[in-house]
C-alpha cells in the first residue's frame, strides 16, 4: 500500500505541472515541461509495471498461456496476442515472460497518457482519476484488455470527430488482443447519438427486458464467448452486489453532472457522450447484473469518465462553485483510491502484496521454471 500510494504521490505532482499551451512555432518552457513531466510520469509507471513478478490476479495464466502459444498448444488467445508473444520469445531465444508483460504495459501506459493528454479538458484530474479509480494498478491484471480498454478510450476522438470509419478500424486492431472491445463500436456509435429526454424511459425499460429475458440473453452471450461455457466464469461478478462500487461511482457521476448540466453537459458534445456512456453502464450494471463478468463490458463505458470529470469541471465559469466541485472530486477520489488499496489483495484483483524480480535469482528458461519459482 504505501509503494503504490507513494507512486501516485509523485506521479501526481508531476502531472500537476503539465499544461496545455497555446499552440506556437516554437517550443515554449511550458512545451517542454509538459514532456519532462510526461516521461517522468511513463517513467515510474513503466518501471513499477515492469519490475513486478506474480503480481495480478491472472499473472501465472498469462505465463501458462504464453508457453502454450510459444510450443503450438491450443489457446483462446486473440491472434494479435499471438503473435507478439511468439515474436518476443523469438527475439529473447526463449521463454522470456517477464519481456511480454513489459512490452504490453509499455504500450498500455503510452495509448493512456496520450489519450488523457490530447483529449482531457485537465489532464492533471484526468490522471488523479486514472490513478485513484485503480486503472492503473488493475492493468496489472488482464494484460490483453486493459490493452484494448486504452485502445477504446484513445478511439473516441473519432467518435467525436465523426470519423466512423477510422474508429472502427483501431477498434478492430483493439480485438486483435482482445475481443470483447468489439462491442464498443454499436455502444460508443450509440451514446453518440442525440438522446431525447424520453429516452431515459426506453433505458430503464430495457434494464427491466435485459433482467426478464436473461436466459437468453446469458444463452447470446455463449454463443459468442463460448469459452466461458461450464467455466467458474460464470460465477464470477454476478449480481448487483459485484456491480455496487460501479453504480456507486456512476450514481457521483451523475449527481455532479446534473449539479452542473446547463453549463457543462448540455451543449458540450464530448461531456454529452460521456454521460451517456455512464447512463448506459447504469443499464448494464443493474438489469444487465447477471451476465458473468459484465464489468469487461461495462468498463469502457465508465472508463471515459476519466475525461468527463475534468470536462466538467473546466466548463464551470462560477468560482466559488468551482471550488466546491473540486473539492468534491479530490475527495471522492480519495476515498476511492483508499477502498481500492483495501480490496487490491483480494481474489480477481491481486495486485497487493507487490513483488519485484529485482535482486531475485531468476533462471527462468521454461514453464517448469516459473512454477517452481511462483511455488517456494
Amino acid at each position: 500500500m504505501i509503494l503504490y500510494s507513494f507512486v501516485f504521490l509523485i506521479t501526481m505532482l508531476a502531472a500537476l505541472l503539465v499544461r496545455r499551451p497555446q499552440p506556437i512555432y516554437a517550443t515554449s518552457r511550458q512545451q517542454l515541461l509538459n514532456k519532462i513531466s510526461l516521461v517522468a510520469i511513463f517513467g515510474v509507471l513503466f518501471l513499477l509495471c515492469a519490475l513486478r513478478i506474480e503480481v495480478g490476479n491472472d499473472y501465472l495464466t498469462y505465463v501458462q498461456n504464453a508457453h502454450e502459444i510459444y510450443v503450438g498448444g491450443i489457446t483462446v488467445t486473440e491472434p494479435g496476442y499471438n503473435l507478439i508473444v511468439k515474436l518476443l520469445f523469438m527475439l529473447s531465444g526463449y521463454e522470456n515472460y517477464l519481456l511480454i508483460f513489459a512490452v504490453f504495459g509499455c504500450i498500455t501506459i503510452y495509448i493512456f497518457l496520450r489519450s488523457m493528454y490530447d483529449q482531457s479538458q485537465s489532464f492533471a484530474m484526468s490522471f488523479m482519476l486514472f490513478m485513484a479509480l485503480g486503472i492503473y494498478f488493475r492493468s496489472f491484471t488482464t494484460v490483453r484488455y486493459y490493452l484494448a480498454l486504452a485502445i477504446a478510450l484513445y478511439s473516441i476522438r473519432y467518435v467525436l470527430g465523426k470519423q466512423y470509419i477510422r474508429f472502427i478500424l483501431i477498434i478492430l486492431i483493439a480485438a486483435l488482443f482482445h475481443k470483447s472491445v468489439l462491442i464498443v463500436i454499436p455502444m460508443y456509435l450509440f451514446c453518440a447519438m442525440t438522446w431525447k429526454k424520453w429516452f431515459c424511459a426506453v433505458l430503464v425499460a430495457v434494464s427491466a427486458a435485459l433482467y426478464i429475458l436473461k436466459d437468453q440473453v446469458m444463452e447470446i452471450a455463449l454463443k459468442l464467448y463460448p469459452s466461458y461455457k461450464d467455466t467458474i466464469y460464470l460465477t464470477m461478478g454476478v449480481g448487483i452486489k459485484d456491480s455496487l462500487p460501479a453504480l456507486a461511482r456512476c450514481s457521483l457521476i451523475f449527481v455532479l453532472c446534473i449539479f452542473c448540466y446547463r453549463e457543462a453537459v448540455k451543449d458540450n458534445k464530448a461531456n454529452t457522450l460521456y454521460f451517456n456512456m455512464t447512463l448506459l453502464s447504469f443499464v448494464l450494471y443493474t438489469g444487465g447484473s447477471f451476465i458473468p463478468m459484465v464489468s469487461r463490458f461495462g468498463y469502457y463505458l465508465i472508463t471515459p469518465q476519466i475525461l468527463l470529470v475534468p470536462g466538467v469541471y473546466m466548463s464551470l465559469e462560477d468560482g466559488k462553485k468551482k471550488k466546491y466541485v473540486l473539492f468534491a472530486i479530490t475527495a471522492a477520489a480519495a476515498l476511492y483510491f483508499i477502498y481500492f488499496l483495501y480490496t487490491a489483495s483480494k481474489p480477481g484483483i491481486a495486485v497487493l502484496p507487490y513483488r519485484t524480480w529485482l535482486f531475485t535469482d531468476l533462471e527462468w528458461n521454461n514453464i517448469e521454471d516459473v512454477l517452481t519459482y511462483s511455488n517456494r
